[in-house]
């Protein structure tokens, strides 16, 4: 009876579902613990994920019902994935679609648990005797385990993941792919951890999974990414834990318990929020000696966007009008906006110099160097009079990025775009190797 229950229960949900957003539901693929996933007719390639108001422990030898916990967990998952999308983390994730369930890229799953840790606790140190909790590691320490219930998930190695052989929708699990995958969950948790931390809040470890799309093929991030996936310790203190290890350690549930709980998840899910919102907003002024450096300044400009960094132009002589220069630069300064200054000057560069003289600020000189004289005017950015910090950097995109690396200290969302553009670079590299290698055997 019970169980006839809970499927007209989920049969109305599917078409309240349906009515409320006029997205056909097709077949379902698979049902977890915490979730439901169907196919969308209407929407080739992709699936929906659905979330449930069932929280489990221990395989599911512990469960029930927590009214809310499907609209806690969509809302930290969709807020989780568009920080890491934003950020350019390849992710099966599309939008949110509705309070309780995300549109995704149709994915075959990899059955394999990526865990995360910065910290040990837990399950580590059951199977660790000897550290203690607490014990910090530097970089974070990478584990795998297979998914398998019935034989409580095993740890498994990198070794044992290649030799399984497995082929997730065409593509076969080799060296390359766990390397990739390794190396994604470390940049992954190290993005999240960043962005945590803006709340005063320690990532302790997580846990994640990949999929293979079946529509591009691509090794993405899949699966969801919520309260039930990680171990959060505001202040770094494991008494005000906000994750669901508070119901894991409950000897008793009761309703008074269970809104212990859901406390804590809707405090995850407020929170979480956050993380997409930058602390400070800094800028780039470029300033220029004359509009036929332009095309170099709009590269700078460019870059600059990508990382969400805002940038202006200005045109400005430092040997010609030297006052209008210092009259610009306290423009900048007197708003108490950070900013970088980045001097763009051909031949003779007295720009950087003047700058770097008269403000606290960071400046950049990149000169727009030509073929004729560039050996020569290049060293009137590099030699500098005592006393002033300017850097040189002659590539404008590498201008552009070290200046996002000097937001980056503050503004996780910066940070997160160079954590990501550093992983891309990696795997591309790798990918192609691996391509290369194939070609020649």
């Amino acid at each position: 009876m019970a169980s006839i229950l809970v499927h007209q229960r989920r049969k109305d949900m599917e078409s309240a579902v349906a009515v409320a957003t006029g997205l056909k539901i097709g077949t379902k693929l698979s049902e977890g613990k915490t979730k439901e996933v169907y196919l969308l007719p209407d929407f080739p390639g992709h699936v929906l994920m659905q979330s449930k108001d069932q929280i489990t422990a221990g395989n599911a030898a512990k469960k029930d019902q927590m009214e809310g916990k499907a609209a806690l967990s969509n809302k930290t998952t969709c807020c989780v994935f568009r920080l890491l999308h934003e950020a350019g983390i390849k992710t099966a994730f599309v939008r949110k679609h509705t309070d309780t369930a995300f549109i995704a890229e149709h994915c075959e799953m990899i059955p394999i648990e990526w865990v995360c840790r910065r910290i040990a606790t837990g399950s580590f140190l059951k199977r660790n005797p000897g550290v203690k909790e607490g014990y910090r590691f530097s970089p974070p320490k990478i584990e795998m385990f297979y998914k398998d219930d019935t034989n409580n998930d095993p740890q498994w190695s990198e070794e044992q993941i290649i030799e399984s052989e497995m082929n997730c929708a065409g593509l076969k699990m080799g060296s390359c792919e766990v390397d990739i995958m390794s190396r994604s969950t470390l940049a992954i948790f190290e993005i999240l951890e960043k962005a945590w931390a803006t709340q005063n809040c320690t990532l302790v470890d997580m846990k994640i999974e990949f999929g293979v799309s079946v529509s591009t093929k691509e090794l993405v991030l899949a699966d969801v990414i919520d309260n039930d996936s990680w171990r959060l310790w505001p202040s770094g203190d494991r008494s005000q834990q906000k994750d669901k290890q508070v119901y894991r350690d409950l000897k008793e549930v009761t309703p008074e318990a269970l809104q212990v709980v859901k406390r804590n998840f809707e405090w995850v899910a407020e929170r979480v929020e956050l993380l997409l919102e930058p602390m400070e907003s800094g800028r780039v002024v470029v300033l220029m000696g004359s509009t036929s450096d332009l095309a170099h300044c709009e590269k700078i400009k460019k870059s600059c966007a990508s990382y969400g960094i805002p940038c202006e132009l200005r045109v400005t002589s430092a040997h010609k009008g030297p006052d209008e220069t210092l009259r610009i630069k306290a423009k900048y300064e007197g708003d108490g906006k950070p900013t970088v200054f980045v001097a763009v000057a051909g031949r003779s560069n007295g720009l950087g110099p003047v700058l770097s003289g008269n403000t606290a600020y960071p400046v950049i000189n990149c000169p727009p160097l030509t073929s004729d004289w560039g050996s020569q005017d290049v060293w009137s950015s590099l030699r500098m009079p005592s006393g002033l910090g300017c850097s040189t950097i002659l590539s404008p995109e590498a201008a552009a990025q070290f200046a996002a690396q000097i937001f980056g200290i503050t503004d996780h969302l910066v940070w997160a775009k160079l954590r990501s553009s550093m992983l891309n670079t990696w795997i591309s590299l790798k990918q192609a190797d691996k391509k290369l290698q194939e070609c020649c055997l």
